[in-house]
């Protein structure tokens, strides 16, 4: 029986900079760039990615470069030995929903993220701070981030203060860079070959995230640059111009692999079909049957003795016998009286679903600042979020990047006022779909603390949840035939459960025997539970099975993937009954793979007790066995 101890690769996110070494063309691009003489590979690159700490950046080359830069680069391969540990009191609808509100440093929580959803997402956006000098750049302790979170939300003493990040600190656009460039790289290993990460900024950062996404993403893998209409009026008291609009970068994890739907249809182009002459079709416009390329320019005789050849300097968009079907079929329009230039009838029964997105987004498709601020009042939840994204906003991008009939992820990790899980659960609504969410926010103290009707709001992820749980009250009532799921998991990032080793050298003795029990005290076989999801690469909504098995109570994730029996004492005579309960499991569940099981390490009365349970685990053919 193995331990896992809190310096075990399994007690760790996913080492990220081992992983590199056997994926570097593949998943790394910034590693190429353009030297004195073309395209190189950057050697410092390379060292920084797989952990050596001695790596430069004195080489002339191509790229954005900022001081600071190789710490915040090995800030998002160095694991985290945190966890996330469940809060079924603030949640809804724990058993059955698959959505997760995780508050937290949303550096930490992205890295444990790493091993149960590499790959898994669909669809990302984040709104981060814009760095205006108003909002605030979390300060990263590049030694031990757990604690330093601990001390920013006043979980433990001698905590450190967020504060806004001025021009007059000298490191203005350095703090920024610093904060961002570690949780761009963590979260493009999250999405999928197929998937796409929208990230909103303003003018003041636009170039300088445009250069990180570059070099993380690959420049190739960029998108677009959408341009967002926030505001529907000019401020007359701006010096040079009014600020009316907001960037949203789109890059792909592999553009060649993405595919987009269609932008829904206006009311003005659906206006553009009609069925003047009641075609069995439906609906329809009138298109040339002439392209500005192409190789033939013959004429064409209709069934009606018309003629028609291409204008001069263009050529037929189909062929004979293209043109003889639409002719037959009735979807040649010569106008009411046969007078017209023939064109083809394009149906809208026929063209494909929605139209090519454009990059330019006026607020009356999909919101502005002061409809983002209505969607908070409409939850009574106005006046206490500054500058939300309207719920149109994220749907635009929803309905863009993902399928109603997919569990398609949608993660956000800025998530602030909610706006994300709320569209993803209003679009579910509307098509009936499956999408699944994944909010992380760090629990920063709101300006405006709010205790009304019994309900107290203190931080911002008090903020998302509450908004979250509205929203999900108000779809249901108003779509009452829509049965799917609008409920949420709340974790709360934590260190882990596993206790370290910190001898006091004043008392080695009492810090042996304080460090007997392997488990913080405190901590609940959820917790425990939790953690071993996450540290194993199982997502945290799989499905979890319960039995008592000799009088304990023995957890079977996802199908017998992880058999996990947390007990805090298991006496010598219950091991047999114990272990061969657990093997008859294993052949009922006939999991896929080889199961893990796991105990408590310090629950066996002895070592004779654990021998045993090893023992006919392994002759059962259950051969991953660990102890925490």
């Amino acid at each position: 029986m193995k331990k896992i101890a809190i310096n075990s690769n399994e007690a760790h996110s996913a080492d990220l900079a081992a992983g590199n070494i056997e994926r570097l063309n593949a998943l790394f691009p910034e590693l190429v760039t353009e030297g004195p003489d073309g395209v190189v590979v950057n050697i410092d690159v390379l060292k920084g990615l797989v952990g050596d700490r001695t790596v430069t950046d004195a080489d002339e080359k191509y790229g954005l470069s900022w001081h600071g830069k190789r710490s915040a680069r090995q800030l998002a391969l160095t694991p985290s030995t945190g966890t996330l540990r469940p809060a079924t009191e603030v949640s809804l609808n724990w058993e059955s929903t698959q959505n997760l509100m995780l508050a937290g440093d949303n550096l930490e929580v992205l890295k444990l993220l790493q091993k149960s959803y590499s790959g898994k997402v669909k669809l990302i956006f984040i709104d981060p701070p814009y760095n205006t000098g108003k909002d605030f750049v979390y300060p990263d302790n590049f030694q031990d981030n757990i604690k330093n979170y601990l001390e920013l939300t006043g979980q433990m003493e001698n905590g450190q203060k967020l504060s806004s990040n001025t021009e007059a600190s000298g490191r203005f656009h350095t703090d920024w860079l610093n904060m961002i460039y570690p949780r761009i790289k963590l979260a493009r290993n999250l999405l999928s070959d197929d998937g796409v990460m929208f990230m909103s900024i303003d003018d003041g950062e636009v170039a300088n995230l445009r250069k990180v996404c570059d070099e993380i993403f690959g420049e190739e893998n960029f998108i677009a640059n959408i341009v967002w209409q926030k505001k529907y009026t000019r401020s007359n008291d701006a010096k040079w111009f009014s600020d009316n609009h907001d960037h949203i970068l789109a890059y792909g994890k592999n553009k060649e692999r993405v595919t987009l739907n269609g932008q829904e249809r206006n009311e003005d182009q659906l206006k553009a079909y009609t069925n003047p002459d009641n075609h069995a079709k439906g609906p329809w416009k009138a298109t040339p049957l002439h392209a500005k390329s192409g190789t033939n320019t013959k004429a064409f005789t209709f069934k009606n003795g018309a003629a028609w050849a291409p204008p001069k300097g263009t050529y037929r968009r189909f062929n004979d016998a293209a043109m003889r079907q639409m002719d037959e079929g009735d979807e040649i329009w010569f106008g009411e009286d046969g007078s017209l230039t023939p064109q083809r009838k394009s149906f809208l029964s026929e063209v494909k679903q929605g139209v090519t997105p454009v990059t330019l987004w006026p607020y009356q498709e999909v919101g502005h600042n002061h409809e983002a601020n209505s969607d908070l009042k409409a939850l009574d939840l106005g006046g206490i979020f500054d500058n939300p994204k309207p719920v149109r906003l994220l749907q635009r991008m929803i309905h863009l990047a993902t399928s109603a009939d997919r569990q398609h992820i949608v993660l956000d990790f800025f998530a602030g006022s909610g706006t994300t899980a709320h569209a993803v659960m209003g679009s579910n609504a509307q098509d009936n779909g499956n999408r699944r969410f994944i909010c992380v926010q760090l629990p920063h103290p709101l300006s405006r603390p709010v205790s009304e009707h019994g309900m107290t709001l203190s931080t911002i992820a008090d903020m998302t949840t509450e908004r979250i749980r509205r929203a999900a009250a108000a779809l249901r009532k108003r779509h009452e035939d829509y049965q799917g799921d609008l409920g949420f998991r709340v974790y709360r990032l934590s260190n882990s459960n596993i206790r370290a080793w910190d001898p006091a050298p004043e008392s080695l003795e009492q810090s042996l025997f304080d460090t007997a029990p392997h488990i913080l005290e405190g901590r609940s076989a959820a917790d425990v539970l939790s953690e071993l999801l996450l540290k194993l690469g199982l997502e945290l909504c799989v499905p979890v099975v319960t039995k008592t098995i000799a009088g304990h109570e023995v957890s079977s994730v996802a199908g017998g993937a992880l058999i996990a029996c947390l007990a805090p004492s298991i006496t010598t005579d219950d091991v047999e009954a114990l272990a061969e309960g657990i093997v008859e499991w294993r052949r009922e569940l006939a999991p896929s793979a080889d199961p893990t099981c796991v105990f408590l390490d310090d629950a066996f009365a002895d070592d004779m007790a654990k021998l045993n349970v090893t023992a006919i685990l392994e002759q059962s053919g259950i051969k991953n066995i660990r102890s925490l």
